[in-house]
Order: C-alpha cells, then structure tokens, then sequence
C-alpha cells in the first residue's frame, strides 16, 4: 500500500495514494502554426530539453498568441463536469508544460496535496503515459486527458517500451509533448470522491514527519526512474 504524508494548512496528514487514473480524449483545437513554431524556439533554445525532461513552458505567452486556448479550457471542464470538478478546476494553479519523455517518478515528495489534470496539445508522437503500479497505459495524442494521484508513479516512455530509455529519444526524432497542467487540492470533496481517496491512514506516524513524501508498506521508499518499480530507502 501506498501512503502519501502532506502538508495540511500546517500539519502533515496522511492518506492512501490512489490507483485511479481517469482518462479520455477530448476534442481541443489544433495549434496554430505560429504557436507551433513558438513552442519549437522555446524547447529547443532556451529550454534545451534532454530526454526525460519536464520543464515550465511560458504559459502567458501562448494564451497570449493563441485565441482557442479557452477551447481547451472548456473542453476540459466540459470532461470533468460529471465528476463535480470545474469549479475547483477553475480556480487551480495552470501550468503549461513541455516533456521529451519523462523517467519514471512521483510528485508526492512536493504536491502531495494534490491531483493532477494533465490536457496534452501535441500530436500523436508514439509516446504513452505510463503507470506501472496500475498497468495504466495511455497513448499521449492531442486530446488527451488524465486526473491521476501525484504519489502514484509514472513515466512518459516509447510505445512498446517497459521501461524509460535515453536511447529512445533520439536527437533528430520529434518527440517532445506539450501539455497543460492543473493542480487539484487533494482535501476537495470531489477530488477525494472521484478519486476513492482514504484520508488519516497512519495517524500515528505523521507526529514525527515534517516534509511530504511516499511510503510504500509502512517504509520510505523511492522510484526506480528507468523502471518504475519501488525500492526501500533508509
């Protein structure tokens, strides 16, 4: 079992991570070929993404230059609505995003108050996300939505790949995802409910921690980033 311990306000508290992973494929926009060629200059000059990378993207600059970004914006709170969430969506932190693959980890260590609701813009480039603990696997394509748990590990790796390699991001091969980025309080009611979150699982242990972080069965443990799977730490 995986338990993730974050702040609240200003205690840890405990929770199990969830095995959930919503996802769909919505119908945004196509980028247009200025904006395309905005996010080229920016990844490949001052970004200089090396395979695995996940860097910030300038967020303003693309709502700026691309008039259909409230599409997407609607499009993803069109998806979420059966679940209750365009009201907390609306009023979370957005970011844009630029991957060339990712390795294997999880965000627990610095947002585990949250879930994240990723929407990616890019096309289909022979990239899945991928959940290994789940078996979740989900071809990245535009369109492409996913609400999962930030302690629950994942990698953006090859399709047909088991497990992240340097070797398959290429140089000279286009492989880079642009995606945006919600971060939902984990503590919303509909957030816990959509994703079957168990809060206070280990009341005893929170006193003595004082930074978020992942346990796997009781004990500190960490992602192997070329596999995914979980290791023992001390």
């Amino acid at each position: 079992m995986l338990t993730s311990f974050f702040w609240s306000g200003d205690a840890i508290r405990s929770r199990r991570v969830s095995d959930i992973v919503l996802s769909g494929t919505l119908d945004v926009p196509v980028p247009s070929a200025r904006l395309l060629a905005d996010w080229q200059r920016e990844t490949s000059s001052r970004l200089v993404l090396e395979p695995g990378d996940v860097e910030v993207m300038p967020l303003a600059r693309t709502q700026a230059r691309w008039p259909d970004y409230k599409r997407c914006v609607q499009a993803i709170s069109d998806w979420t609505r059966p679940l209750g969430l365009p009201t907390v969506l609306a009023s979370s932190d957005v970011a844009l995003m630029a991957c060339r693959g990712a390795r294997y980890h999880h965000d627990g260590a610095q947002y585990g108050g949250a879930a994240f609701c990723n929407l990616f813009l890019s096309e289909d480039k022979g990239l899945d996300l991928h959940f290994p603990s789940t078996g979740h696997r989900i071809p990245l394509t535009r369109g492409t939505a996913v609400i999962f748990d930030t302690g629950q590990p994942h990698g953006v790796i090859q399709r047909g790949s088991g497990s992240f390699s340097v070797a398959d991001f290429a140089p000279d091969q286009d492989c880079i995802q642009i995606f945006l980025t919600w971060e939902l309080p984990i503590e919303d009611t509909h957030v816990g409910q959509a994703l079957k979150v168990v809060f206070d699982i280990a009341r005893s242990t929170t006193p003595q921690l004082d930074e978020e972080q992942v346990w796997l069965n009781g004990a500190p443990a960490a992602v192997c980033p070329e596999t995914g799977r979980w290791y023992r730490v001390d």
